[in-house]
């Protein structure tokens, strides 16, 4: 699994060296890089890729909103045990004006998507199904093309199937558009 970390760092690097200092206008793709803390010794990366529809900007007052795609690798290690844990996932986004600090605006976050994860028996819990639901809160301030987020994410498959502990995560995500 650390093969495959090293692999999306660099993929990561790359992606960020050719779009990172592209003349384009604000398009309606992005792409996003988050850190994740999970509960006790649970780390991990997210890469995603968002799509900020046109048509459905502003569909609630000033919402925005966009659909996210994802990898997500999450390694926990415990002493000399260590496991990797992969994870594809979607979620539709809306992001409520929140307020304004220096003249950056600030939004509240919220969305509700699905999860296919690798292995159901990761960092001491079993979580019952690969199948998950990737619940999110969080606050995103925005810079123009980047945006700068603090989230809450949680899995959980719903009460479907028992047990259904969930696993939590505390991420920094960092986006920018295309």
């Amino acid at each position: 699994m650390k093969a495959v970390f090293k692999t999306l760092s660099v993929t990561l690097f790359l992606v960020i060296s050719m779009f990172g200092k592209s003349a384009l206008a604000q398009s309606d793709y992005g792409y996003a890089v988050d850190l994740l803390k999970g509960e006790g010794n649970v780390n991990g990366i997210k890469l995603a890729y968002q799509y900020h529809a046109p048509n459905l900007q502003n569909i609630i007052g000033d919402a925005r909103f966009y659909f996210e795609t994802s990898v997500n690798v999450w390694e926990y290690r415990h002493g000399d045990e260590s496991q990797s844990n992969l994870v594809f996932a979607m979620s539709p986004v809306l992001q409520f004006p929140a307020f304004s600090f220096h003249n950056t605006p600030f939004y509240i976050e919220a969305g509700i998507g699905v999860s296919l994860i690798d292995e159901t028996k990761f960092a001491g819990k079993n979580i019952s199904t690969h199948y998950q639901f990737e619940d999110r809160i969080g606050l995103v301030a925005d810079f123009g093309k980047t945006n700068v987020a603090l989230r809450v994410i949680h899995y959980s498959n719903a009460g479907f199937k028992e047990p259904n502990p969930g696993l939590n995560f505390l991420t920094l995500s960092v986006a920018k558009r295309f």
